[in-house]
């Protein structure tokens, strides 16, 4: 199972797209793999109609979905027409399903990945999403159990934060947003004196915050550049 900070697994398989080499067919993206436990049934269902209604969302930040289940591809194209066709979950319908569905009978993937935990089934996987970055490093792994969908705006959050983190090279505090003050790395050791900075926000020695640079020029007037 890759940890964070791992190269991700390479693999070859068979899709509801065609045949998927990883990582070489997503260069220079970041990907987000996820798993499911089976075609046709109610949460999956739930999740791949926000997973097509949020497509154009991801490729935007220069992200791939590429999904997984233990079935066959006649399943899961039967399945994506099926709710392409007949669902409609929280106002979205007709939800076209353009990314990969990996399809992996032998497991051997799910496996790979540490998708398949016997505690909760020895035949299907969890629901497991990894983030993978443009040098297919594991940048952060969320496992949801089966009887529980994924919070979407969660995934989205993890993906712009991580994108955010290496630009920057910052650190987010906790239900960081894009738009929200970051924080100021603690010092080593304290010596008493006060070392901030304009624009920071500080409740201790230990804890600052402060805005993006880009940010902080937004909200100032446009005559503060000049000072």
């Amino acid at each position: 199972m890759p940890l964070i900070g791992d190269k991700a697994p390479a693999f070859e398989a068979e899709t509801t797209r065609g045949t998927v080499r990883f990582p070489e067919d997503f260069k220079g993206k970041w990907v987000i793999l996820f798993s499911h436990p089976s075609d046709f049934t109610p949460i999956c269902t739930s999740e791949f109609v926000l997973f097509g209604a949020m497509q154009q969302e991801f490729e935007a930040l220069n992200c791939s979905l590429l999904g997984l289940s233990v079935g066959t591809n006649a399943s899961h194209i039967a399945w994506l027409r099926s709710i392409h066709d007949k669902i409609e979950f929280k106002g979205h319908r007709n939800v076209e399903l353009n990314f990969p569905l990996i399809a992996d009978m032998s497991m051997d993937i799910a496996r790979k990945y540490g998708m398949i935990q016997p505690g909760a089934s020895t035949t299907a996987a969890v629901r497991a999403v990894f983030f993978i970055d443009p040098s297919a490093t594991v940048r952060a792994v969320v496992y949801y159990p089966m009887q529980l969908g994924r919070n979407f705006d969660e995934l989205k959050r993890i993906l712009v934060g991580l994108q955010t983190i290496d630009e920057y090279h910052v650190a987010l505090p906790a239900d960081w947003r894009p738009g929200d003050d970051i924080i100021v790395p603690a010092p080593a050791t304290y010596d008493g004196t006060d070392k901030t900075t304009e624009g920071m926000k500080c409740c201790e020695w230990y804890f600052c915050t402060r805005p993006l640079p880009e940010a902080r020029e937004k909200r100032e007037p446009a005559h503060a550049a000049t000072h």
